[in-house]
């Protein structure tokens, strides 16, 4: 180790790759960390952390709503979308400085530079033309939104990075997508006022998730007044003499929107890092592929987070770093554990969820008990708000093991972080049915749904 300028190097600045490091260095390690664009990567600059300020910001127009019903008049109210943008930019500036100053203060060198690889062990850092060395080397430089080159006037529209830095919030929008991305945009641009559309090429929206959530929340979004247009794509985007978009769809019919954003998956950032002269295999999308280890097919070089394209979650790509340090600086091999991980969609209302969806339960499972409630949460029993929650818990019924919880509504994505600790424990049922509730919450739903819905037997739904 000491014939190179460090112990470890790592490319990208994110969650995973600043975890990485911070920790690396506080082992005593020659850290150095390579950062093109500002520090906290996806989740802190465009993604997780400015996303949920701005479901925060939407969320106040059903609040204003509902505020008669408990006795408050709320006046006319106006909203400020530069407001919003400055503070939410003043916010990322504090935490870049967190995550700057936890790096410095256990000792890693950080370059402010794209930098790609040389050769096994060594890096150029691209603003300086200089190369430095080291022993390990971490890629961890995230992924990008997909912005489809092949549509004609793809130029004309925006991702979610762009999303976030609008000079104006426009007057009608269209979100292409279905996953998640697009579905908390769509709700996010409803709540703030704008005319939203979400044109998806699948049956329902949230490909992947239960079906009673993906339902639930579709049926939920149009009954907002969000217009959802599924098994359409878009043809073609051109801007009008009047500034706004002309979209045509797949189908013919054509729209006029101010903005049109496009949410339809999110790439690896690979291209330019030197992958193939040091010999680093690629999968079809330029995801780096990797060992049950996050080893590259290069034995000193790693990967972890997006770039992967294993699980795309901030919390993930942080236990993916600390896997990496327990394996190549602490003789501990460790393996990233991807079973049962907890994951929130912050749509409105929200969607909380772990474990098996009911599909996949089917394929484990030889017979399931299912149980399933929707109830309106008390929240909007005065205001007369007609919007309903569900949860739902997947049992199987051999062993009685919890194997799926799923619940949309008010706090469900809190609600999915603590689920996730009984279902990593695999506790029973018979666990859930004797925990105390708390009353009155709508989580005490949880462990007060005593009798299966239905069961599953061969994949079919039979009376219980």
């Amino acid at each position: 180790m000491a014939d190179h300028d460090y112990d470890l190097f790592v490319i990208g600045g994110g969650s995973g790759g600043v975890r990485a490091a911070r920790l690396a260095g506080a082992m005593g390690k020659r850290v150095g960390l390579a950062e093109e664009y500002r520090m906290g990567g996806t989740c802190v600059i465009r993604g997780c952390v400015p996303k949920k300020l701005f479901v925060y910001a939407s969320q106040f127009s059903e609040h204003f709503e509902d505020a008669p019903g408990y006795g408050w008049q709320v006046g006319p109210v106006t909203f400020d979308w530069p407001t919003l943008l400055a503070n939410k930019d003043r916010e990322i500036e504090r935490l870049e400085g967190l995550y700057r100053k936890g790096l410095t203060g256990n000792g890693v060198t950080i370059h402010d530079t794209r930098a790609h690889l040389v050769d096994a062990h060594t890096i150029r850092l691209e603003a300086t033309d200089e190369t430095v060395t080291a022993d390990q080397i971490l890629i961890a430089s995230g992924g990008h939104p997909n912005l489809p080159i092949d549509l004609p006037g793809y130029e004309l529209c925006i991702t979610s990075n762009g999303a976030f830095r609008m000079d104006e919030l426009p007057r009608s929008v269209i979100v292409a997508g279905g996953g998640y991305i697009a579905v908390e945009f769509a709700n996010i641009f409803h709540g703030l006022g704008v005319e939203t559309t979400l044109i998806y090429r699948g049956t329902k929206i949230l490909g992947g998730f239960d079906e009673d959530l993906r339902d639930h929340l579709q049926d939920t979004m149009v009954a907002k007044g969000i217009r959802v247009i599924c098994h359409q794509i878009l043809h073609d985007v051109a801007r009008r003499e009047d500034g706004r978009l002309n979209v045509h769809l797949s189908k013919g019919e054509q729209m006029v929107v101010d903005q049109v954003m496009m949410a339809i998956g999110r790439w690896p950032n690979t291209k330019g890092l030197g992958l193939d002269t040091v010999g680093i295999e690629t999968d079809l999308r330029g995801a780096i592929k990797v060992d049950d280890y996050s080893r590259t097919s290069v034995p000193n070089i790693w990967a972890v987070g997006d770039v992967t394209n294993r699980m795309q979650l901030t919390p993930v790509a942080i236990h993916e770093a600390m896997c990496f340090l327990e394996t190549a600086f602490k003789d501990n091999p460790t393996r990233p554990d991807y079973e049962t991980v907890a994951t929130a969609v912050f749509s409105q209302p929200e969607i909380g969820t772990v474990g098996l969806t009911e599909a996949q339960a089917i394929e484990r499972y030889g017979e399931l008990e299912i149980y399933k409630t929707e109830f309106r949460p008390m929240h909007n029993v005065l205001p007369d708000r007609r919007e309903k929650m569900m949860m739902k818990l997947i049992v199987d019924a051999a062993s009685r093991i919890v194997v799926g919880a799923h619940v949309i509504g008010p706090g469900a994505g809190e609600m999915a972080q603590l689920l996730a600790i009984p279902l990593k424990a695999r506790c029973t049922k018979d666990h859930f049915d004797a925990t105390m509730a708390v009353h009155p919450t709508a989580s005490e739903e949880l462990v007060t749904l005593y009798k299966p819905t239905y069961l599953v037997r061969q994949g079919e739904r039979i009376a219980a």
